[in-house]
């Protein structure tokens, strides 16, 4: 379904560090997508990475005003943080074991996939291949 759209890391960190090559167009397809009404979708191991990353790279005023943004963001209607309770994580064990000729992928990109593909998500916003190494019919945005 194209107006559900999967957010990883990257994107994340890419719509709040402005420093970020791809910024302003990272930005303009989110404001775009959604001002479609566009549904948005994380979990939250990936709001573990975009948060760890975020007070790495700015300022740690700035990195808690963003985390802070991004936690407000899930009590609206078009947000969905999805939780990886244990049958996912079982599901997310046996896709490492079913790539395990790919240890390039982290096993929070596979906990991704499991949620992408149990949502019926095709749209990830990513600059990471790894997406699409797995012939899960994933395309990857922008």
């Amino acid at each position: 379904m194209k107006n559900k759209l999967f957010i990883d890391t990257w994107g994340w960190l890419t719509l709040y560090d402005r420093r970020e090559v791809r910024h302003q167009e990272v930005s303009e397809f989110y404001q775009q997508f959604r001002s479609q009404n566009g549904i948005i979708y994380t979990t939250d191991y990936v709001l573990d990475e975009t948060f760890t990353l975020l007070f790495k790279r700015i300022y740690a005023a700035k990195a808690q005003q963003s985390m802070q943004i991004l936690i407000n963001a899930f009590q609206r209607p078009n947000f969905n943080l999805i939780w990886i309770n244990e049958i996912r994580f079982m599901k997310t064990q046996a896709l490492r074991y079913k790539f395990i000729d790919k240890p390039q992928i982290s096993f929070t990109d596979l906990t991704s996939m499991v949620v992408m593909k149990e949502l019926g998500i095709s749209l990830v916003l990513t600059e990471d291949a790894h997406f699409m190494q797995v012939g899960l019919e994933i395309e990857k945005i922008p």
